[in-house]
């Protein structure tokens, strides 16, 4: 996740966002930090899909600001432990939820095997070029039988037009094929709701006219915004959909 895109969307702009929550208010923390990633019905899906409980160890990888691993703390009780290789992503998790952050990637992530009672990887895949390394190392630290959460942005077919910087979204199939070569089962995979409360939405925003507000004269606000550009025209002719996968551990 080297590309400069994607260092201004997930290094700088996480900064950035962590400083507007913290001077408009606790209350905007969770929607800002899962804007991009995740909506409120997508989180209770992969919750009740993985069966969170309270106490259960979650490991978030690539999980960004913190907010979908603060959102099942708060709802289901969980234990979130995150993996974010962001410097600046790794603080502002920390400012903003005060949760126990990891810097490393997804590949080599440092906890012991069969530690993990559940998984959650969310918009993080599609940019990662060696997915099977990374579902192999998610099999590595789950316990066995546990499950595995994912949001996934997923190409529809023929392409289009340009590929955002740094993202190399699989074919359903492909991803199908991907979990289990790496010793997954795969549940459920369904396409994401797109509906996100007024509430929710409106908080966001204001985060987001915040970080412009003092940005968007710098280069890496104008890349960052480039990317959900381009996301847009994508989504919009649907070459792309967001899904949401529950798969589980099985013994390779």
């Amino acid at each position: 996740m080297n590309a400069p895109a994607m260092v201004a969307e997930f290094d700088d702009v996480a900064g950035w966002t962590a400083d507007a929550v913290e001077r408009l208010g606790e209350r905007y923390a969770i929607p800002a930090a899962c804007r991009g990633s995740a909506s409120p019905a997508a989180l209770a899906w992969l919750a009740e899909a993985c069966e969170l409980a309270a106490g259960d160890l979650l490991l978030d990888v690539g999980a960004g600001v913190g907010g979908p691993a603060a959102w099942a703390a708060s709802r289901f009780g969980v234990r979130p432990v995150l993996v974010e290789p962001m410097p600046s992503a790794c603080r502002a998790a920390s400012r903003l939820f005060g949760l126990p952050v990891v810097r490393a990637e997804g590949t080599r992530i440092p906890l012991r095997d069969r530690s993990a009672d559940a998984v959650w990887c969310l918009g993080v895949l599609c940019t990662v070029r060696d997915k099977a390394a990374m579902l192999r190392e998610f099999h590595r630290v789950l316990k066995p039988g546990a499950s595995l959460g994912l949001l996934v942005i997923v190409a529809r077919g023929s392409w289009v037009g340009p590929v955002p910087e740094g993202n190399h979204f699989p074919t359903r199939r492909e991803l199908a094929a991907l979990l289990d070569g790496a010793g997954f089962d795969l549940v459920e995979q369904v396409e994401a709701p797109s509906g996100v409360p007024l509430s929710w939405s409106r908080r966001s925003a204001r985060v987001a006219a915040a970080v412009a507000a003092r940005h968007s004269a710098e280069p890496a606000h104008r890349m960052a915004e480039g990317q959900g550009d381009i996301f847009g025209r994508l989504f919009a002719s649907r070459q792309i959909a967001t899904h949401l996968v529950h798969a589980a551990w099985r013994a390779k």
